[in-house]
């Protein structure tokens, strides 16, 4: 231990919290509401009654989550290009720069997760309540937005916030298309300075100190929404 040179940290501190955790935090903000509300519609998809609808909905749910996360981002950063260029006859792959594809990806990705929570969540309301609405004259629309949504998503705040904290965990996979996340600055740090073990320590606290932190309020969070209204 006497040989580690704890310095490193402080002189990297800024790049790595500024530049790698702001990144970080920008792509986990960005996909989990993105990935809420796709979720929320792919969900009163599964609901429909069209079946062409429901079933598009269902094998999009399943394939997403049948697939490791890692794998979509090559798909989509490296393959996506290609199939563009085949479907738009253009003269070469079309460019997709890394960070579109990182958010597009993640956003996708953590979509079909969270349109199980919402289905869940939606399926939980009573169903004596969505005909009060029908009876009051409402459509489906506005029984949805009114009533169904709103105490749906009361109820399953604390397992959205849970999956966002999955997906601020997973947000260290953009390694592999060379972006700048809080895993990737230390990396680079790492590997300039030679001090891999100072660096990749100081991210697993951090790592562990925002996650460990977040999993406490989302316990204060059940705790409230579990208590009798």
């Amino acid at each position: 231990m006497s040989d580690l040179d704890w310095d490193v940290i402080t002189r990297s501190l800024a790049y790595v919290l500024a530049d790698g955790l702001g990144f970080t935090m920008k792509l986990t903000v960005t996909a989990t509401l993105g990935g809420i509300v796709l979720g929320t519609f792919l969900a009163l998809m599964r609901q429909s009654r069209l079946a062409i609808i429901r079933k598009f909905a269902e094998i999009y749910v399943d394939t997403a989550r049948s697939l490791p996360l890692i794998l979509v981002i090559f798909w989509i950063y490296f393959l996506l290009p290609y199939f563009a260029q085949w479907v738009t006859s253009a003269p070469r792959p079309v460019s997709i720069d890394a960070y579109t594809s990182a958010f597009v990806t993640f956003t996708l990705f953590e979509a079909a997760y969270f349109a199980e929570i919402v289905r869940s969540g939606l399926r939980g309301i009573k169903r004596g309540q969505i005909d009060a609405g029908y009876s009051l004259g409402m459509r489906y629309p506005q029984v949805m937005t009114s009533i169904v949504i709103p105490q749906a998503f009361r109820n399953m705040l604390p397992v959205l916030a849970t999956q966002t904290i999955v997906l601020f965990q997973d947000s260290s996979l953009v390694y592999v298309l060379s972006l700048t996340d809080m895993l990737g600055a230390a990396t680079k740090v790492a590997q300039r300075d030679g001090r891999l073990v100072e660096m990749y320590l100081f991210v697993t606290v951090v790592y562990f100190a925002i996650s460990f932190t977040a999993s406490q309020l989302v316990q204060r969070l059940q705790s409230r929404v579990a208590s009798p209204r």
